[in-house]
């Protein structure tokens, strides 16, 4: 084991390997029931997609541990599936067979870029603001999405009366009521990873999940409710293992001509918000932890193939998506949660290793998984996201200069729920910068390209 992952060389231990696996797993274990209630609405069946899940988040994650020995997971992504959902089956009117074909597409899109570098090219392009802009951007993002999980953050009508007449309403932000029960178990929840963080408590994340999750089973709050058993989950998943292959599949997608430029946007569209999750991650949390270290970006600079730890995990992560798509699922995308497993010591490929090994486990433990309830992952996420905010005193805010481009890559990934559009805010505003202080030459071509992308991007779906 010493010897494969390089436990010493990385600074780390295989009890703490484990701790961060774990950690990760319960930080992102949602995902195993969330996915299937999203994706089910289309009409694939709960319990195939529910499978479908945990295989894509197994090859995946090993794929990242076992060839890449880089401490992140994998699984279908949050807001890609919603996508996929309402905008694409209800938006679009596709089906969800020829959705999932546009999904594979995607992935061989991605694979493509990685093997060809053109990934490591935009990576090695992005500027050392945004780097740290971008990492700290992660944090606020890791922890708005603790918030929102747990409803701490409230959208309300501001026109109840429009609202009943179904008119337009704006909807207003503010703090919750703390009136229910789901808030309270997630502030206990809170305060123990606040301690056990401070007191540097070994697991201490863990520990404070693992309690929590007890304790909100007399508040009502940790139930299971969502359980389904193994037999029924077995018998759905034909139905969506090799789906893009029947006659729903790929033939369906492109029988009608006239259809071909939508979906030539769609594929793009996934592809972008894809591609940009990923190496938001990839940046926010390797550059500060030392995961992807300087030596590891020069070889990834000048070497050939997979000369780098980065490289290896980008080829990991191309292939999941299309992986993903074949079993049933929608885009399998590196986790930003596993910056929980990462903030607990995680720095090798033995952490995803044991997220693998607890997404197999969770296929027949299914019950007791899904009744860990998102109040008791919740606090560690703002905690996790607390840390990570620590990337933005890396900007020099009294440059205007440098400071506007890293507000909006910073402040734009929480606010439009999105790492993609955030890096996307950040590479605009940074060619709107340099410009306007007579330094475009000094933009290197590819944030150009896509930065022009992304308007493009932009444009598109305003159009659909």
């Amino acid at each position: 084991m010493e010897k494969f992952f390089h436990l010493k060389e990385n600074g780390t231990t295989a009890s703490t390997e484990i701790l961060a696996g774990l950690t990760t797993f319960f930080a992102m274990a949602y995902i195993i029931v969330v996915n299937p209630q999203i994706l089910s609405q289309t009409g694939m069946p709960w319990g195939g997609v529910f499978l479908a899940t945990i295989i894509a988040a197994i090859i995946g994650t090993l794929v990242m541990g076992l060839f890449a020995n880089v401490p992140y997971a994998q699984a279908a992504g949050m807001g890609l599936n919603a996508f996929f959902t309402y905008t694409v089956c209800f938006g679009l009117g596709f089906t969800w067979q020829q959705t999932l074909c546009m999904v594979f597409l995607c992935g061989l899109i991605n694979i493509i870029i990685t093997v060809t570098k053109i990934r490591k090219m935009i990576i090695m392009a992005i500027p050392e603001p945004l780097q740290h802009a971008i990492g700290g951007g992660i944090g606020l993002f890791v922890a708005y999405v603790g918030m929102l999980n747990v409803g701490l953050i409230k959208f309300t009508p501001g026109d109840p009366k429009a609202a009943a007449e179904g008119g337009a309403v704006a909807a207003t932000p503010g703090l919750a009521t703390f009136n229910d029960k789901v808030l309270w178990v997630f502030l206990i929840g809170l305060v123990l990873a606040i301690v056990f963080t401070v007191m540097k408590i070994k697991g201490g994340m863990l520990l404070a999940i693992a309690i929590t999750t007890v304790i909100g089973i007399p508040f009502g709050v940790t139930t299971w409710s969502s359980s389904q058993s193994l037999g029924q989950t077995f018998s759905e998943l034909p139905t969506t293992f090799g789906a893009i292959f029947s006659a729903d599949g790929f033939p369906a997608l492109f029988s009608d001509p006239a259809k071909l430029p939508l979906v030539l946007v769609t594929i793009f569209a996934f592809s972008m918000s894809d591609t940009f999750d990923t190496l938001g991650t990839f940046i926010g949390t390797g550059r500060r932890t030392g995961i992807f270290s300087a030596e590891d970006e020069k070889a990834l600079e000048n070497g050939h193939g997979f000369s780098s730890k980065m490289d290896k995990a980008l080829f990991a992560d191309s292939i999941a998506t299309s992986i993903g798509a074949i079993c049933g699922t929608s885009n399998t995308t590196t986790y930003v949660e596993s910056s929980a497993g990462i903030a607990a010591g995680g720095r090798t490929g033995l952490t995803s290793v044991v997220v693998a090994i607890c997404f197999a486990l969770s296929a027949f433990f299914a019950p007791v998984i899904s009744a860990v309830p998102s109040a008791a992952t919740a606090g560690v996420l703002v905690i996790v996201g607390c840390m990570m905010a620590a990337s933005l005193k890396e900007v020099h805010w009294e440059d205007i200069a440098e400071a506007i481009p890293a507000f909006f890559a910073a402040v734009f990934m929480a606010f439009s729920y999105s790492i993609s559009y955030g890096i996307a805010g950040g590479f605009i505003m940074w060619c709107i910068v340099k410009t306007c202080k007579g330094k475009a030459k000094e933009v290197h071509p590819i944030v150009w390209i896509v930065s022009a992308l992304f308007i493009l991007d932009f444009v598109l779906m305003a159009m659909l």
